[in-house]
């Protein structure tokens, strides 16, 4: 079944998840869809062909290991991982519990950290490979309640390339994109009636960029990109 190349994309809800799995198999790969719940990615796998979905909690390494060499004999060697999956919360260093901080770091780095462990190897047998990232301005900046997130989503930057000096030189490429908005999703228009449309980035346009950082010319790779919308203060 290694017709189709084979794309992973963990962390598929209905926003940006969902988007990203429909771009990669409007382009022919079969995409595998992981995440925790089976109701979020069951439609998904019923609407779209060659789509798969595996229950998995990226932040297990047993779990990831069994997913992907599940994968791996069922389907093929994925050529493509989109690690999309969050763990969030917000509130200042002083209230937060400190398992807050623990559990978002073994979603946001320690998940990266097991799946590249797991795909690496069949792409540097290939000479090629894509392994991308999706992140935000907690990356770049600790802002005030945010002490249990922005910790975790800088070291998952830096782990980010990491892995990117590293297989780079093999023909892989590692991005990482840093989305700077609110993402339209029905639960953030419910909390912003008042923002006007141009106020989110659309999911779909989120995917469309890492499509084209997955198709960009080997000679002018990007590791670091950013998105927002056209009236955001930044």
């Amino acid at each position: 079944m290694a017709e189709k190349p084979i794309a992973i994309v963990t962390g598929v809800g209905p926003g940006t998840g969902s988007a990203i799995v429909r771009r990669f198999a409007g382009e022919g790969f079969r995409v595998i869809a992981l995440a925790r719940s089976p109701e979020r990615i069951r439609a998904l796998e019923q609407e779209l062909p060659d789509t798969h979905a595996v229950i998995c909690d990226v932040s297990s390494q047993s779990q990831v290991a069994d997913a992907v060499a599940d994968i791996r004999k069922r389907y093929g060697a994925p050529s493509a991982l989109i690690h999309n999956a969050v763990g969030g919360g917000w509130g200042t260093f002083l209230e937060i519990e400190p398992q807050m901080l623990d559990r978002n770091f073994q979603v946001n780095v320690m998940g990266l950290l097991y799946l590249a462990r797991e795909v690496a190897p069949d792409m540097i047998k290939a000479g090629r490979g894509t392994i991308l990232v999706t992140g935000n301005t907690s990356a770049i900046r600790g802002k005030a309640n945010f002490a249990g997130f922005a910790p975790t989503k800088a070291a998952q930057r830096i782990l980010s390339e990491s892995i990117a000096r590293e297989l780079g030189p093999h023909g892989i490429h590692v991005a990482y994109l840093l989305i700077d908005a609110v993402i339209d999703v029905p639960r953030m228009r419910e909390r912003m009636r008042d923002a006007p449309d141009e106020f989110f980035i659309k999911p779909s346009a989120i995917a469309d960029e890492l499509w084209h950082l997955h198709t960009q010319d080997r000679s002018a790779w990007s590791f670091l990109t950013e998105l927002r919308p056209f009236g955001e203060k930044w």
